[in-house]
């Protein structure tokens, strides 16, 4: 069936898109063979007859193979001849590397710390800026020229905070304080309250950790609804006493 389906060896841009095409060829070949075992039979009418006796299908196979690893000093985690970033948190622990035929998953103490497409290169880097974006508190400079955030592409409003902010003196040490909002409130939080300043027509950083502290809270609770209280429809008229204590 390899040798049928697989010569001459085939070209595909996607898993996906070999996936439909192997589909598409097993059926027809099932369709068009008869059973080993049932000669007046094809293969899709057996097929067909015991689907009902399947066991149902759950989820998809979590196939990968794993590897242990360390991650260096600079947030890097190498497997297969590339090099993966990391979270800077995890420098100096070993990890595990999980790597599929599409990603790379690195996990620690059975935490995701990172997930990268899969290079099948040899001697690439392949960064995620937010996985550096802790360094930035102690080099606000590495914004600008580090490696890690030289290629990167912020969601359209973060990057229209980010040219604004470009012009003001103490703009690149805001933006990192934005930023440094990212790993705690995710990159789609920051990116709603970086919209929200500029529709508000003002761009700083206290204004948009303003805004992400008050998505942040919970809603105030509704007041509380009090009954009337019920008068009495009689005087109540205290009776006197004569007795001498």
């Amino acid at each position: 069936m390899r040798e049928r389906f697989f010569t001459p060896r085939l070209r595909v841009k996607s898993l996906e898109e070999l996936n439909v095409w192997l589909l598409d060829k097993c059926v027809a070949y099932a369709k068009a063979h008869n059973h080993p075992e049932h000669a007046d039979q094809t293969i899709w009418h057996i097929f067909e007859a015991e689907r009902g006796n399947l066991v149902p299908y759950v989820g998809s196979f979590d196939g990968f193979h794993c590897v242990l690893a360390s991650v260096s000093k600079t947030c890097m985690v190498r497997f297969d001849n590339n090099k993966y970033s990391a979270l800077s948190t995890a420098v100096g622990r070993p990890v595990e590397v999980h790597a599929y035929a599409d990603r790379i998953v690195v996990k620690q103490d059975g935490t995701v710390i990172a997930e990268h497409r899969r290079s099948f290169g040899r001697g690439e880097t392949v960064y995620d800026p937010c996985h550096y974006v802790p360094v930035l508190a102690r080099k606000p400079g590495a914004l600008r020229n580090g490696a890690p955030f030289r290629d990167w592409v912020m969601p359209a409003a973060m990057e229209k905070v980010r040219k604004r902010l470009k012009t003001v003196d103490d703009g690149e040490r805001q933006m990192v304080t934005i930023l440094g909002c990212v790993p705690g409130d995710g990159i789609t939080a920051v990116e709603a309250a970086c919209q929200e300043a500029l529709d508000q027509g003002v761009c700083s950083a206290a204004v948009i950790l303003s805004i992400l502290a008050r998505r942040r809270d919970p809603a105030p609770a509704a007041p509380l609804q009090i009954p009337a209280v019920t008068r009495p429809t009689k005087r109540f008229v205290p009776v006197k006493s004569n007795r001498v204590c």
